[in-house]
């Protein structure tokens, strides 16, 4: 009969933990490039390192005094800084890990064979309609030969020996799993979130193969799977195959309460025809995963079972669109530019939304809330809605995913003088890989910033580099003008933005308030117009008369639920002006929350020289 061999304790398990993240990390980009299921976005690789960096940066990065308390912090953390389907399904197994062990201080082989067991069985709970060839399959493979193992007893209680017997068994299944998912075998590669369990594994066996040599080790090197994908790993089906369009949102949002129904909340996310569903955590605690086709009917259906938190919800379309694309920088925006729809689809901009506050509920602009949606509860809202800027995690996620993918990255971003939307994007920029990320400030906002970003997509397009189309913007951006019109500065009045007694003089005397945004990108009142009823004609006489003669331009006009006004706008500028190309849109809450409703907008730029 063999010794027994001590269990595995927390310091060993953490360690073991920590070499297993790292390498799954190093390895995002091969599983971004095989990502194919369940829609081939390109991001299962970004979305298990967040998972993953979430427990280094958290539960991983401090002792605990024993196991049970180890996982219980993994199994919380996970939860809390799950993303994506593969990145809910593993934090819901290491949810259930936990559970199982959580009154642990230390696990012999039977004690870890039973929970992997009970983990194994929440990540199937944890989905609506589970999927086999998945990380699902493999971690079954997993858990059904530490079962074995255990019950074997040939290893004297050693959890060690059992793992490196499972390990095979789940690189097996890793190997099978084109089998069972004709969308892989069609694209010949694995499933990407399980050839990531794998790795994660692989990590882990790294470490108690090599010691704290393994937490050394930066994972330059290929995971020992990388057969498994073949030479096609980086021929991902083109996007139009695999995203439905009806369901092109990507959501996730932290959800917290008092014994929350699952049972419940998965029929009502049922009920809304979402796919990919996956709900991690327990029933204080939850992460929700979902495709979707409206982002605030999901949010909305998660705010009636408890607090919606950390919502974000991702374009798969737009997305693989920017992923097709063969050129090197990819550019950003952020939802206070008012960039056309059609621009946007047309030049694969991605736009990073900021949050909208209305009577206590935040929403994500122009995502989750339109902008129609946003005038028609500010118009009976009791209270001043407010904008805040997105997390630097929101652009931090954008980021990773376009690098995973191009070489270079170009946010250009709403003014730093009017908002710390700027700083998030820098602070991503820091934080994700600063030597390839540039953000540039466009001193402007809405259409005067829409148009910077416009002209960056089709220098990238052009196959222009990061650095010269800054340098092109840097040129651009003092003759990239703004102005607005406020017909009703009631909402500047009680924001702050303008003292109470303009608002009385402007009442009084009938003028109408002209602003313009200036050089150090603050928007300032440059005058009045005496003219109520072709209030829209006469402003737009007075920018002409602002513009040089001989120059042809493009035009972004703005209106904050005024639509008959920014057509007559728009009308009387082509009369006036040499427009190349010119846009209508409906300016959002980045100035709508302060200009008010009926305010008017016009954003104009030097047209290209091919335009000329």
């Amino acid at each position: 009969m063999p010794d027994a061999r001590p269990p595995l304790t927390a310091p060993a398990l953490r360690r073991a933990l920590i070499a297993g993240a790292r390498r799954v990390i190093a390895g995002r980009d091969r599983l971004n490039r095989i990502n194919v299921f369940p829609v081939a976005d390109g991001d299962t690789g970004n979305n298990l390192a967040h998972t993953l960096g979430s427990l280094l940066n958290g539960a991983l990065s401090r002792r605990s005094r024993h196991i049970g308390e180890l996982l219980q912090r993994v199994g919380e953390d996970a939860v809390d800084g799950a993303r994506g389907n593969s990145g809910a399904i593993l934090a819901q197994f290491l949810y259930g890990v936990a559970e199982y062990a959580r009154a642990q201080p230390a696990l012999d082989a039977a004690a870890l064979a039973g929970a992997v067991r009970h983990g194994a069985g929440q990540a199937r709970a944890a989905l609506a309609h589970p999927v086999e060839g998945t990380i699902l399959s493999v971690i079954n493979a997993f858990a059904d030969a530490l079962d074995e193992a255990a019950r074997a007893g040939a290893d004297g209680g050693d959890p060690r020996a059992g793992f490196a017997v499972a390990l095979e068994h789940a690189r097996s299944a890793l190997a099978r799993t084109p089998q069972q998912l004709a969308l892989l075998q069609r694209a010949g590669v694995v499933d990407a979130g399980a050839r990531g369990f794998v790795d994660l594994l692989e990590g882990i066996a790294e470490f108690v193969d090599g010691g704290p040599r393994a937490l050394r080790m930066r994972g330059a090197h290929g995971a020992a799977n990388d057969a498994c994908a073949g030479p096609l790993a980086a021929a991902v089906p083109a996007v139009h195959d695999a995203v439905d369009p009806q369901r092109r949102w990507c959501c996730e949002c932290l959800l917290t309460g008092d014994a929350m129904d699952r049972a419940a909340l998965a029929a009502a996310l049922e009920a809304l025809d979402a796919d990919s569903v996956v709900l991690a955590g327990g029933a204080a605690r939850l992460r929700v995963h979902a495709h979707v086709g409206a982002p605030q009917r999901l949010f909305d259906a998660c705010a009636a079972h408890g607090e919606v938190d950390g919502m974000k919800a991702d374009d798969m379309l737009q997305q693989q669109r920017s992923v097709e694309r063969n050129q090197r920088v990819a550019v950003v925006t952020d939802s206070a530019a008012d960039l056309p729809d059609e621009l946007a689809e047309r030049h694969a901009l991605q736009v990073v939304p900021v949050r909208v506050s209305i009577d206590g509920r935040d929403y994500l602009d122009k995502t989750a809330l339109s902008t129609a949606e946003f005038y028609r509860r500010m118009a009976v809202s009791a209270d001043l809605p407010r904008t805040s800027q997105p997390p630097a995690g929101d652009f931090r996620r954008c980021f990773d995913f376009l690098l995973g993918h191009r070489a270079q990255v170009l946010y250009v971003g709403l003014s730093r003088a009017v908002s710390g939307t700027l700083q998030a994007g820098e602070q991503a920029a820091s934080r994700s890989d600063p030597q390839r990320v540039r953000v540039f400030d466009s001193v402007n906002a809405a259409g005067g910033q829409a148009l910077l970003a416009w002209r960056a997509a089709e220098l990238a397009e052009a196959g222009w580099d990061a650095a010269a189309i800054v340098a092109e913007l840097e040129r651009l951006r003092p003759a990239t003008r703004t102005w607005a019109m406020a017909r009703d500065i009631t909402h500047a009045v009680r924001g702050g933005r303008i003292p109470a007694w303009a608002g009385a003089l402007v009442r009084w005397t009938g003028l109408t308030p002209v602003a313009a945004m200036r050089g150090d990108g603050r928007l300032g009142v440059r005058t009045g117009l005496f003219a109520r009823a072709g209030a829209a004609q006469a402003f737009a006489r007075y920018v002409a008369r602002q513009l040089p003669a001989g120059q042809r331009w493009r035009a972004i006009v703005g209106h904050c639920d005024a639509v008959g006004d920014g057509e007559r706008l728009l009308a009387e500028l082509r009369r006036r002006l040499a427009l190349s190309e010119a846009w209508l849109v409906e300016t959002g809450p980045a100035l709508g929350a302060h200009a008010g409703r009926g305010a008017l907008l016009v954003s104009l730029q030097p047209a290209p020289a091919q335009e000329d």
